[in-house]
């Protein structure tokens, strides 16, 4: 009968175990423990972020002109209630932000904790005093003393003392978001999503009348209102009914942006994408994809030459002047406060971090503004200054203002830094010959001749990028800690960017076969697998598995069809089946439809080759999961005990995919490196 175990919280168990595994210079909770920085924010003389502190999440603002941070939030649970949508009024001195999670497809908020009351979704203000609740709802967006939200579909407002109700402003079919004032705050603009297609929509305060601009059957969304406000500008894609979820598409009918007349509602388009290369949209991470900059200057992400660069064009048409070049992608982008510097990270001369550039909506000389070997990401603005995260391979995740050099807005953490390694990159070679990036992490005691277990590890997404140090999210922030964790305890480590993965541009990211129409990146998997067989450090016939989300799949992928290579895994809210993997995304994708691509779908899952799966397996799943269905994890462990396969499981009830509290990220990855301790020690 298969070994069927229910593991709760865990710490690991040192006796027994082999020598090198018990002189880990830090615990799992020490390198877990940093506090970590996101959602950072800027306007009029202040910034603002949220500080997640082992599962305790409250907003920091610092002000100029020393920007001297104070905590403006007292929240003392690992509760699992996010932060976020922080938005300041234009002074800089109110804060607006929403505190608690999305609700799934039964309208149901973020409870992971289980609390008998349940949880709510709530818009809260803070200036000088406590924080005061404002309303029910989400997505607000702030102009004056007004606070425009949502509220169970309909758009609302209220007043940003809190003296007044919320009032209904409109409602409109399909569901509403991209709520955006115009620049004098009478016009409203938003996006209604209809399924198959989708408007930009304008709400006349005054009038109070509803407008769409231009309707068609396409879908449009990203407005950006004109410094002047009677112009809008916003993306239009074309068309598409075809289901393309999780597998190459390179070209397609070309996307283009319109700038509409709001009094008449009237568009054109100023400019559309070539046919081929950069034909399909590809977005950067920004408030919006199309910023409005000095001079009537729109500036816009595009692929057109195989990687993801900046370009701008006059909002009256014409030529789109090329912005960045080169064989790097542009990732997060914000605009300056006068619209005349565009501030962007990419992996320009680094592919494997992050660094912060500048540059003129105008073109001209790019101006590095954070050379070295550390990691920068999310460049905010406010009336004055540059604020951004930085980290490096060592130092963790910390908030810095930009001057003649990086200037800290948070305090060094207590934390193991001096023990951690520095991971280098490595190249490794598919099984099918193509040459896939990597990182790997050596422990630090490791002697010549010795040969330890190794395990690799999947990231999610797939378009995620692991990088040489800390990361910008904060699932492959704690990712990274694992993997150093891993280290520690003598396993040699292996962090694979597969194929269909960011920042190597769009040749490798539409990798052909991937995903549900072929699993090509099973390649790398074996790969990766073979890479560590052949190193002298690596003993062959201890190499694990590991990875969350799309990471999960690669894990179970590489379990099922290379049981004799993979001697343990663990598995993370993993996809076991694409069929239900794409439907949980698109419920209207009927397999019966498509029997040809829901065959092949199927082949390339794992759940297709449970027959030659042999290796043990910790499966970790929450049941409040709204990006991989828990029932993925339900069939694939009933279909393991079937074959006698070894399979233990960590279940975490209300919890959703990006674990919300500290706590079960602890049970997690406590409950994995002790599996592996068990499955690939050396034998006693």
């Amino acid at each position: 009968m298969p070994l069927f175990r229910v593991l709760a919280a865990l710490s690991l168990v040192v006796a027994g175990l082999p020598a090198y595994a018990q002189e880990a210079p830090f615990t799992l909770e020490q390198v877990m423990g940093a506090p970590f920085p996101t959602d950072l924010t800027g306007a009029g003389d202040s910034f603002a972020w949220v500080v997640n502190e082992q599962g305790v999440r409250n907003i920091h603002v610092a002000t100029a002109p020393d920007y001297a941070t104070r905590q403006v939030t007292d929240y003392t649970d690992d509760d699992g209630q996010t932060l976020g949508s922080l938005t300041f009024n234009a002074r800089g001195d109110t804060l607006v932000y929403v505190r608690g999670g999305a609700p799934n497809r039964q309208g149901e908020i973020p409870n992971p904790t289980s609390q008998p009351h349940g949880a709510e979704r709530s818009i809260w203000r803070v200036a000088h005093d406590a924080p005061v609740e404002l309303a029910r709802g989400s997505s607000p967006a702030v102009h004056s003393g007004t606070v425009a939200f949502l509220h169970e579909g309909d758009v609302y407002a209220t007043r940003l003392s809190g003296s007044t109700e919320p009032e209904k402003l409109f409602s409109a079919r399909g569901a509403i978001g991209s709520l955006r004032f115009s620049p004098d705050g009478s016009y409203l603009a938003f996006v209604s999503q209809r399924g198959t297609h989708s408007f930009v929509g304008v709400y006349d305060r005054r009038a109070g009348t509803l407008r769409y601009m231009a309707p068609s059957t396409d879908r449009d969304s990203n407005p950006v209102w004109s410094p002047d406000g009677a112009r809008l500008a916003f993306l239009r894609l074309a068309a598409d009914s075809r289901q393309r979820l999780f597998r190459p598409v390179r070209e397609g009918d070309p996307w283009s942006i319109l700038v509409a007349d709001v009094p008449s509602g009237t568009a054109r388009t100023i400019w559309r994408a070539d046919e081929g290369l950069g034909s399909v949209f590809r977005g950067v991470s920004a408030s919006n994809q199309l910023l409005w900059g000095a001079n009537d200057l729109i500036i816009f992400p595009w692929e057109k030459e195989g990687w993801t660069h900046l370009y701008s064009i006059s909002a009256a048409g014409g030529a789109a002047l090329q912005l960045s070049s080169g064989r790097f992608e542009v990732e997060q982008v914000t605009l300056s406060g006068d619209g005349k510097s565009v501030i962007y990270s990419s992996n320009q001369d680094d592919a494997h971090r992050r660094h912060l550039w500048r540059v003129s909506p105008a073109g001209g000389t790019h101006q590095a503004l954070t050379p070295g070997d550390g990691i920068e990401w999310s460049p905010v603005t406010n009336a004055r200054d540059v604020a951004f995260i930085g980290a490096g391979a060592r130092e963790p995740a910390r908030v810095y203002r930009l001057d003649q050099e990086r200037l800290p807005l948070m305090p060094p953490p207590a934390f193991p830094a001096a023990s951690l390694v520095v991971p280098t990159s490595v190249d490794v070679t598919a099984a099918d010959g193509l040459v896939v990036p990597a990182q790997l992490f050596l422990p630090p005691d490791i002697s010549p001749g010795e040969r330890r277990p190794a395990v690799i590890y999947f990231h999610g997404g797939s378009r995620r990028q692991m990088l040489l140090g800390w990361h910008y999210s904060g699932y492959y922030n704690k990712a990274y800690a694992m993997n150093q964790y891993m280290a520690a305890l003598g396993f040699v480590v292996l962090s694979v960017n597969y194929r269909s993965g960011i920042g190597y541009g769009t040749h490798f990211r539409e990798a052909p076969n991937y995903g549900s129409s072929g699993g090509s990146e099973f390649f790398d998997v074996l790969g990766a697998g073979l890479y560590l067989k052949s190193r002298p450090d690596v003993a062959p016939d201890r190499i694990g598995l590991w990875g969350g989300s799309y990471g999960g799949y690669l894990t179970a992928l590489g379990l099922a069809r290379a049981s004799n290579l993979f001697a343990a895994g663990v598995d993370i809210h993993g996809v076991h089946d694409w069929n239900l993997g794409i439907q949980n995304f698109d419920p209207s994708y009927n397999p019966l439809a498509v029997p040809e691509d829901a065959r092949t779908a199927f082949e390339a899952s794992p759940m297709a080759h449970v027959d030659s799966w042999r290796s043990p397996v910790l499966v970790i799943h929450g049941d409040d999961d709204r990006n991989v269905a828990f029932k993925e994890t339900v069939l694939l462990v009933e279909a393991l005990r079937e074959r006698d396969v070894h399979v233990e499981q960590l279940v975490f009830p209300d919890e959703v995919h990006g674990f919300l509290t500290h706590r079960r990220w602890m049970e997690a990855y406590g409950a994995a490196a002790d599996f592996f301790l068990r499955m690939l020690r050396e034998p006693q």
